[in-house]
């Protein structure tokens, strides 16, 4: 069991983080089960989908819907940049484990210093921004997709081409950069962790806090 002495706080500290951020979501589910637009996803979700039926049921909106989507799109190829870029600066910083994992632990006074628990930290950020690109790459993806059938007349077409299942396909482009920007969140306390579990903690309490504040409607509560 000495491995247990060697990576117990770390470990503790991550489940900690885990259940903290798991019951945050399960307590966020539970209130939208009730009310969908309960927070900004949900509005945004119900904005979109009034959005998608205005433009294809409006003459002269082709050009308007092309522009938004194509303003969507870049920021979307823009945060894929970005998490294929910090993938690239996290691959480079496992290679200097040896080098600096005892100047990074230097204010970690409850656990163990080795370089092989800090690659485990970094894998774990590794793995983040992953799930970061692949996120904003599928959301381009599904605006790409959007961007044709928009346009489409909705008299006569396919079903899967009607206003109803084009606004489903647009909120899924929507909910992955939501997830790709959630995972960039995410990164935070495992920076963070990086220096010790104290800090990941703390991280992960704060990173709640801020997103009980930013996920809520609050202008449509009052």
């Amino acid at each position: 069991m000495a491995w247990l002495n060697i990576i117990g706080y770390d470990l503790a500290a991550f489940l900690f983080s885990i259940a903290l951020i798991a019951a945050y979501y399960a307590n966020l589910n539970y209130r939208l089960r009730h009310d969908p637009t309960y927070t900004i996803q949900g509005l945004n979700n119900l904005a979109r989908s009034l959005w998608v039926i205005h433009a294809m049921n409006t003459p002269g909106k082709d050009v308007m819907a092309v522009q938004t989507l194509r303003n969507f799109v870049m920021g979307a190829s823009l945060m894929a940049s970005t998490a294929a870029l910090l993938i690239i600066g996290t691959l480079t910083l496992s290679g200097q484990a040896e080098n600096i994992a005892r100047s990074w632990h230097v204010l970690n006074l409850v656990n163990s210093h080795s370089a092989e628990i800090w690659i485990v930290k970094v894998l774990c950020l590794l793995v983040d921004f992953i799930v970061a690109f692949f996120a904003f790459a599928m959301s381009v993806r599904l605006a790409n997709q959007v961007v044709f059938m928009i346009n489409v007349p909705d008299t006569g077409a396919h079903l899967s081409l009607s206003p109803h299942s084009v606004g489903q396909r647009l909120n899924r482009a929507g909910g992955l950069f939501s997830i790709g920007m959630r995972t960039f969140f995410f990164a935070v306390p495992l920076v963070f962790w990086l220096f010790g579990p104290l800090f990941l903690v703390t991280a992960t309490v704060g990173l709640v806090f801020a997103f009980h504040r930013l996920d809520r409607d609050d202008l449509g509560q009052g």
